[in-house]
């Protein structure tokens, strides 16, 4: 059935000449009727159409000619070597919760992965196998009777695809290293169509390159990651309002200093949300309570609301949905920083303060600034090196920017706006002495849709392209949107 498709395909392309003589539905029908039983495709009007194409942020999806769920890596194969011989656009979505559109949508040909869910734990391997169709919250359902977990998302809705393949930070990152560092294989669908399993021993350039790499050397289909053994967690979610600001910068700052223990985390999220200022605070402890001391600054701070408690993992991942906003406009940006000192901290919520007001009268509806503190060695568990991040030697930390707005009119004021207050951000690191700034990587899953492959992959670069040019001669993933190297 692949060789026929194939042998189809490319006939099909030959006779009809250049590509842009193809409409898109046209190739949306070839792929129908090439494709096994085990995959369906959808066109406008059909309810799993729009499920389809549909995205966390409303301004990251499109209307593409039609959405393909494949249902087996061979037929993932069979898709992209149609894609690849007709020359069409397409995308890939997993989760789709990118903040950039055209990374995971398209006017083309939609694929997207969610048959692929299952989730298989080897005691023995002590791994799993988990499809790239799935948000987080199944995989840590499927993994709870076992009393393990892997390195994955920290809120709830965050697809596994995109988040595993540019890095991962995770609130078990301090222990365990970012969610590249705990990949032993992937089953990857190359551009040619060839179904493959890709580990350090079969191919350990291409191994190096998918891990942070993204979508630029094929279709991923499964992951094997690593599992830890997890027990009772303790934290959750605290709300605050303006009048203790100061008072949770100064808690934020003081944990970012002084907490070493690699089981405690925080997010502080400085928001302006319905034209007023506050935080949310997520706590993670690992562990069914933390020692006393390292919280207790925020506990004492006086709070709106307050969800903290000894809990299973999936609960606590659950008290903080990652859409907030809903059927919204939005981008994520990031400002690496060498440390979060309380200058750095005092900024963020400034510039929370400053761009909320304004931004409030170009439709803003959600301007929030995640402060997300890691020990300096939370690089240092990877056993194998990864293309993303391309040093570590300095761990930058990823502290991230989410906008949200209601015009599409108004796109470019807020892009602008996340540009400028990343620039802010940074002054002031830059002011207070710290390093490397100026080219310190962006981490991939935070980064604005025109950051420049060069500042986020920098010595990693011609590696990636060798790798490259080898799997993908003919730049069939340039066919998708996305980071492209």
């Amino acid at each position: 059935m692949y060789l026929l498709a194939v042998a189809t395909s490319l006939l099909i392309s030959s006779a009809w000449g250049h590509p842009s003589a193809r409409s898109f539905s046209d190739v949306c029908h070839q792929i129908e009727d090439s494709i096994s039983d085990a995959s369906d495709v959808y066109y406008p009007g059909q309810l799993l159409y729009f499920k389809g194409v549909g995205h966390y942020m409303t301004s990251s999806s499109q209307h593409s000619a039609c959405v393909v769920e494949p249902g087996t890596a061979e037929d993932v194969g069979v898709i992209l070597t149609i894609l690849g011989s007709t020359q069409t656009p397409f995308a890939v979505k997993g989760g789709g919760h990118t903040g950039n559109g055209g990374y995971s949508s398209t006017e083309g040909v939609q694929i997207a992965m969610y048959r692929f869910s299952e989730v298989t734990y080897d005691e023995n391997a002590q791994t799993a196998t988990i499809g790239t169709g799935l948000i987080w919250d199944d995989v840590y359902t499927a993994l709870a009777p076992h009393n393990v977990n892997v390195v994955g998302g920290r809120v709830t809705g965050v697809g596994v695809a995109g988040f595993t393949l540019g890095g991962g930070y995770s609130w078990l990152t301090n222990q365990h290293g970012l969610t590249v560092d705990t990949l032993t294989s992937f089953e990857l669908v190359k551009p040619d169509g060839s179904v493959v399993t890709v580990t350090e021993s079969s191919d350990s350039e291409l191994f190096w390159a998918l891990k942070g790499g993204l979508n630029n050397y094929g279709i991923v289909t499964r992951f094997t990651l690593k599992t830890f053994p997890q027990g009772q967690v303790w934290g959750g979610l605290i709300t605050y309002t303006a009048l203790v600001l100061e008072d949770v910068a100064a808690a934020t700052a003081k944990f970012a200093a002084e907490v070493t223990d690699p089981k405690a985390a925080i997010i502080t999220s400085a928001n302006f949300l319905l034209a007023q200022p506050g935080v949310s605070q997520l706590l993670f402890y690992d562990g069914p309570s933390p020692p006393d001391g390292i919280f207790d600054d925020f506990l004492d701070i006086p709070h709106f609301t307050k969800d903290v408690s000894t809990r299973a993992f999936l609960d606590l991942v659950k008290v903080a949905p990652a859409n907030l906003t809903g059927n919204q406009r939005g981008a994520f940006n990031t400002a690496p920083v060498q440390t979060l000192s309380a200058n750095i901290v005092n900024a963020m919520f400034n510039e929370s303060l400053f761009w909320g007001g304004r931004l409030q009268f170009s439709t803003g509806s959600f301007i929030s600034y995640d402060i997300e503190p890691f020990l300096p060695s939370h690089l240092s568990h990877n056993t194998s090196p990864s293309a993303w991040p391309p040093t570590r030697d300095t761990a930058f930390l990823p502290q991230c920017l989410y906008f949200a707005w209601i015009s599409p009119l108004h796109d470019n004021v807020f892009h602008d706006a996340m540009r400028q207050s990343v620039e802010q951000i940074q002054r002031v690191a830059v002011q207070e002495g710290q390093q490397g700034i100026d080219t310190a990587p962006p981490y991939t899953n935070y980064a604005l849709f025109d950051t420049p492959a060069e500042l986020i992959y920098g010595d990693s670069l011609p590696l990636m392209r060798s790798v490259k040019a080898r799997i993908d001669p003919d730049n069939v993933m340039d066919l998708a949107g996305g980071i492209k190297i």
